[in-house]
């Protein structure tokens, strides 16, 4: 369901509130776990006192604010393409308005798809601290279980990755009730903590953040950069808009989260101010001890939903990037026949596991990952700031003086969280940046090559016209349909010339079809097939579909009208004729010969177009070709 169908369906609003609550809002749900901890006790520790726990709690609570309910949820969120968000969703919105200008136009999609490439970064991170940090409660409700804390991490997360295949349709059903409670116990927790200490309210004012951040100068720099964890998951209100629609996202955040988060963050500066022994963990020393080992229960599955929302993303990413042409094609298995959202990548999936269990290992506490954290979440803020100042400009067609005035705010906050986090690079942050480096060379090199793969099929290409002319009536024609696939609109496919090479036939009905993908989330039915005759008897056909749609050829052949598709569709007299082919590097100007490599490299690892567009094996023919680029 798209955020217009969601929104304009007004009896569903409570039911989409519960299922955001429990999807959207899962990591920026579980920052409480280690914020408060990684500020007063992480490396930059803050001295204990209650001027600084008034400042911090103020500036917890103002960039919430600012950054959350203000950014994101009532200005971000208005900028979606066709219901749905994301950076790729929004890369495509902003590039098709900048069309006209070449150098912004390339500005938009360097950004764009960099903060793609981060999200990869911060889905491998957010598992490991946030799963890490839930059994580290452990070691509160029982010190001698201290040393199980990694085994029993990697035991759930192992656990979670290889439930990815069966899909999460049981499993989400819980996912409601479940953060329902954890937001529930988390404002329960924090009142319990508040009446002791009420005072800790007068940081609700933001003069105590202004007065933090004079008096303690650049230990209220370095501060910053664990302030900002009390954020991170700020991004998927306006990933997941298209899931659940704006108004079930907005009023959950508001009525909910919000007040939820703000009541657990100032009770457990109420308690630190009122028991400092608590530093050690903040979170669970909220609770009376009986409530320990459940709420280290109920925090490892919060935590786990948390980070099955971050691996679905990245799933939804990957296939963003693949229709977009930024990847190779990939496996991608529906795990649910009545939800279109619910995918499977086998590649991404293991992948991710590998780097979430090496992170895990590597640090071995929430605090070292802490370190880690951060770098891809406020480098992708400010990407976003910019992104949307792009859209103010060319979409919304707002005054560049009140362009300048929102995105200049909101860059002011989001630059300081971002060269606050610059410090932690030495000491762990380089991970995420390296991640989002080589998925950035990886998105724009196969980009690049796929570009000049097609100009050079199309250079060589051999005109239509001027093939049909060529025919000798001394090929035979042989009965039923072939379908040949192009990734060109013009010329003849490879596959048609190598068939008539080798075999001497030509089929009594030849279609030339293309796939093509939008830079809109859903092409409408009505849309979906467009039919040329060439020649009699001789059809070019285009498929279209958004970028978070997957192709399937047969389907859409067969649900054509024959009207709509100029012939009577038979599937079991079409024959499928698709060309692999194999790219040979050379050194050519403006394309390094190391990028060359990693094309050819990506292009042999691509999924087959027989898989990828769910074509019938039986009924495939596949014939391969060399060409260099």
């Amino acid at each position: 369901m798209t955020a217009t169908q969601a929104e304009g369906t007004s009896r569903n609003v409570p039911v989409l509130m519960i299922a955001a609550i429990g999807v959207v809002f899962g990591d920026i749900g579980t920052s409480p776990l280690y914020t408060m901890k990684e500020i007063f006790a992480g490396p930059h520790a803050l001295a204990m006192d209650r001027a600084n726990v008034l400042g911090i709690l103020s500036l917890v609570f103002w960039s919430i604010t600012m950054i959350v309910s203000i950014k994101y949820v009532i200005v971000i969120m208005r900028a979606d393409n066709r219901g749905e968000g994301g950076s790729l969703a929004l890369l495509a919105l902003v590039s098709h308005a900048a069309e006209g200008n070449k150098r912004l136009s390339l500005l938009v999609s360097a950004l764009g798809i960099f903060a793609a490439a981060l999200f990869y970064g911060d889905s491998m991170i957010t598992p490991a601290i946030s799963v890490l940090s839930a059994v580290e409660g452990l070691g509160v409700a029982a010190p001698s279980l201290e040393r199980w804390v990694v085994p029993l991490t990697l035991t759930v997360l192992a656990a979670l990755f290889l439930i990815q295949r069966q899909g999460t349709t049981v499993v989400g059903r819980l996912f409601g009730p479940v953060m329902l409670s954890w937001f529930a116990i988390l404002a329960i927790l924090g009142l319990r903590n508040i009446v002791h200490a009420p005072w800790v309210l007068a940081a609700l004012s933001p003069h105590h953040a202004l007065m933090f951040l004079v008096r303690e100068d650049w230990h209220a720099f370095l501060a910053l950069g664990s302030v900002v964890l009390a954020v991170t998951g700020a991004e998927a209100l306006y990933t997941d808009m298209g899931h659940f629609g704006r108004l079930p996202i907005r009023l959950a955040w508001y009525l909910l989260v919000l007040p939820a988060l703000v009541l657990n963050y100032f009770g457990q500066g109420a308690l630190l101010l009122t028991d400092p022994s608590a530093l050690a963990n903040p979170f669970f020393r909220l609770a009376p001890a009986w409530a320990t080992m459940p709420m280290v229960l109920l925090a490892t599955a919060a935590t786990v939903i948390a980070s099955q929302a971050v691996i679905s993303g990245a799933f939804s990413v990957t296939r963003q990037a693949i229709q977009l042409g930024y990847l190779p094609r990939m496996e991608i298995i529906h795990t649910s026949k009545e939800e279109i959202g619910q995918i499977y990548l086998p590649f991404i999936n293991w992948m991710l596991m590998i780097a979430v269990f090496a992170l895990v290992i590597g640090f071995q506490t929430s605090s070292n990952l802490a370190a880690a954290y951060g770098v891809a979440v406020t480098g992708t803020m400010v990407i976003d700031s910019l992104l949307i100042g792009s859209v103010m400009l060319l979409i919304w067609k707002w005054s560049p003086r009140k362009v300048g005035i929102f995105v200049g705010c909101f860059m002011l906050v989001d630059l300081s969280f971002f060269l606050a986090n610059a410090t932690k690079i030495p000491y762990g942050g380089w991970f995420p940046l390296a991640v989002g480096l080589l998925v950035f060379t990886i998105l724009t090199t196969w980009k690049r090559g796929r570009r000049q793969l097609m100009e050079r099929l199309k250079a060589h290409s051999f005109p239509v016209v001027d093939f049909l002319a060529s025919l000798s009536d001394r090929v035979p024609r042989v009965p039923g349909t072939a379908v040949f696939l192009t990734g060109t609109s013009e010329g003849v496919p490879i596959a048609l010339l190598h068939n008539l090479k080798h075999n001497r036939i030509i089929h009594e009905r030849v279609v030339l079809l293309t796939v093509l993908v939008e830079e809109t989330p859903f092409v409408p039915e009505e849309r979906r097939l467009e039919n040329r005759l060439i020649a009699p008897n001789v059809h070019r056909v285009y498929l279209r579909y958004g970028f978070m749609e997957s192709p399937n050829i047969p389907k859409a052949l067969a649900q054509a009208r024959s009207d709509q598709l100029g012939f009577f569709y038979e599937p079991m007299s079409v024959s499928y004729f698709v060309s692999r082919e194999t790219v040979i590097p050379l050194k050519r100007p403006g394309f390094s010969g190391w990028r060359e490599q990693l094309f050819a490299t990506l292009s042999r690892t691509s999924t087959s177009a027989t898989d990828f567009f769910h074509l019938p094996s039986d009924r495939v023919v596949e014939l391969g070709s060399q060409v260099e680029i």
